[in-house]
């Protein structure tokens, strides 16, 4: 379906356009956004979007085109694997492999299940040598967001030893790629009034870098059926070209929940049954209450204060909360669990949390990528990953800037 003949819940236009739902109201019931009803619910045709930036981004998407990568082999490292959002992204782009390093035993046995033929390295990153892996032309991988002691002073590598932001840039100065991808939460950008992303990349350039401005990349804008913001930071080495790097183009057009449970555009079959979190009964009880698409605020009055507890007087929206999904918007960004009070995740017509599988569809990773360990533990695995579609294009732009820097 051509995404001009699309059409789009208020919700969604809202992602889209990076501002509020009631924003998006507002300028449909001025007159200022075309929009129709489809029994009781509203709905804005992609037409009526063409011309505003954000949304053109779909409409100009050069998606098939940007595919296309060098066959060229490139050697690749990453760091805080997790369970392989990032790394399997790469691989699909045409990257292969050195090393993966991760300390979590569960997550490690799901690299090494999926990544047969990569050397895993279950070990403190601190520990790791990276002087032999010289010669790899891509670091990647996303280190924990943590602020660091000024007492004053513009910071250096040296200054901000003992976390795990300088094990990324001493791995970095070690293996002396011509290009590493530093991904992290959208925070990092105003951690400690900026200090902290200042220091972040004044440390890069430090060892011979050049960082391009930080990208903040929204997953539904690259074939993920979710919304999810993480921030890329690209540094190139010094000694090449870093004006000729262009991040990737958007999808052409905004996948939904209905695409990563139905078999359709990105799954040839339904997802499959997984294990998965159970509400207790009471939970279950009122949850079933609950609209597709809607949160604790449509429950009848009496289960609101149930449920909400103190947090019913409180200010705040709390949308997270009781929040059943929609199978016409894209997931709400997954966490470790789908189960939490905060940042309740039920599924859109059975009333019960996401399983296993479907958190791993939401997050675009194949049904034949397996997860170790306990349950939690592969939630928590794929809640922490970088859906791996967004991954792939983001090294695909890797890729090509490889091969022109060759040519």
């Amino acid at each position: 379906m051509c995404v001009k003949t699309q059409r789009f819940s208020p919700q969604l236009v809202a992602d889209i356009l990076s501002v509020s739902k009631a924003n998006v109201l507002k300028r449909i019931n001025s007159g200022e956004l075309n929009a129709f009803q489809d029994g009781r619910r509203t709905y804005v045709l992609g037409r009526d979007l063409v011309g505003e930036p954000r949304f053109d981004r779909f409409v100009n998407s050069r998606w098939d085109e940007e595919l296309n990568v060098p066959s060229s082999e490139y050697q690749s490292v990453e760091l805080f694997a997790g369970g392989g959002g990032l790394a399997l992204g790469a691989k699909l782009a045409g990257l292969s492999h050195s090393a993966m390093v991760e300390l979590d035993p569960s997550a490690c046995r799901t690299l090494r299940n999926n990544f047969p033929d990569v050397n895993v390295i279950e070990r403190d990153i601190s520990l790791v040598d990276f002087t032999s892996y010289r010669g790899a032309s891509v670091v990647s991988g996303g280190f924990p967001c943590q602020s660091f002691s000024y007492s004053g002073k513009r910071l250096g590598l040296t200054d901000v030893r003992g976390t795990l932001f300088y094990e990324f840039a001493r791995a970095v100065r070690e293996i002396q790629p011509e290009v590493f991808v530093a991904e992290n939460v959208r925070g990092i950008l105003t951690d400690d009034g900026g200090k902290t992303i200042e220091t972040i990349l004044g440390v890069f350039r430090e060892i011979g870098y050049t960082v391009l401005e930080p990208e903040l990349m929204n997953s539904l804008f690259y074939k993920v059926p979710q919304k999810r913001e993480r921030v890329i930071i690209i540094g190139i080495r010094e000694d090449l070209d870093s004006s000729v790097f262009e991040f990737p183009s958007a999808y052409y057009k905004p996948l939904v929940l209905r695409d990563a449970l139905i078999s359709g555009e990105l799954y040839q079959t339904d997802c499959p049954i997984s294990e998965g979190s159970v509400y207790p009964a009471r939970k279950k009880e009122i949850m079933s209450f609950v609209p597709e698409g809607g949160y604790w605020r449509d429950l009848p009055l009496h289960l609101q204060k149930e449920y909400m507890k103190a947090s019913f007087n409180a200010g705040g929206g709390k949308t997270g909360m009781a929040r059943r999904l929609s199978f016409d918007e894209p997931s709400l960004t997954l966490t470790t669990s789908p189960a939490q009070k905060q940042t309740e995740r039920c599924h859109p017509k059975e009333t019960r949390p996401l399983t296993v599988r479907e958190y791993a569809r939401i997050q675009t990773f194949p049904d034949s990528y397996s997860f170790s360990g306990s349950t939690s533990a592969m939630y928590r695995q794929i809640g922490n990953a970088v859906p791996v579609e967004m991954a792939s294009s983001i090294f695909r732009s890797v890729l090509r800037f490889l091969d022109k820097s060759k040519r």
